[in-house]
């Protein structure tokens, strides 16, 4: 199995440490990054909600807003689902587990964590639960009814 990255070792070799710091200088950036943008898009509907006149719009018009309001929000909580991944991988940074699979136990390529910093799984183990889970949905759709006989 792949060592990990430990910081609790006085002895821990410097290129050890050096990735250490990098990856936590990458996902410290990265999680501020994504607070301020939820924190602008929150603002940015308040003030939306709060300056938004109802007068003289037709029913078009009032659907047409809370659409809008709805993909922003939408945009908000995944931005922070995202923060929430940042900050619990800086913890697993911290606690010396970051970078191993939480499948096999096998170290995450620095490629992958470079793109997506926050992963759990190894390439092989995210496309073994990525085919085991479109194969679910094929059964579920195969064996769905395609309509519901009248009583």
């Amino acid at each position: 199995m792949a060592q990990r990255v430990t910081t609790s070792s006085p002895a821990t070799p410097y290129g050890a440490q050096r990735r250490h710091d990098e990856l936590k200088q990458m996902l410290t950036g990265r999680g501020r990054v994504l607070a301020d943008q939820v924190d602008g898009h929150l603002a940015g509907v308040r003030a939306d909600v709060a300056g938004r006149s109802h007068d003289g719009q037709d029913v078009g018009e009032l659907a047409d807003n809370d659409l809008q309001d709805e993909i922003r929000l939408a945009l908000i909580q995944l931005k922070a689902e995202t923060l929430n991944k940042v900050n619990e991988a800086l913890a697993r940074l911290d606690e010396g587990r970051y970078g191993a699979c939480h499948e096999c136990g096998a170290e995450i390529t620095e490629r992958r964590l470079r793109a997506l910093p926050f992963a759990v799984r190894c390439t092989g183990c995210e496309q073994s639960r990525e085919m085991a889970s479109q194969q679910a949905l094929a059964r579920a759709r195969r064996d769905a009814p395609l309509f519901h006989a009248a009583l």
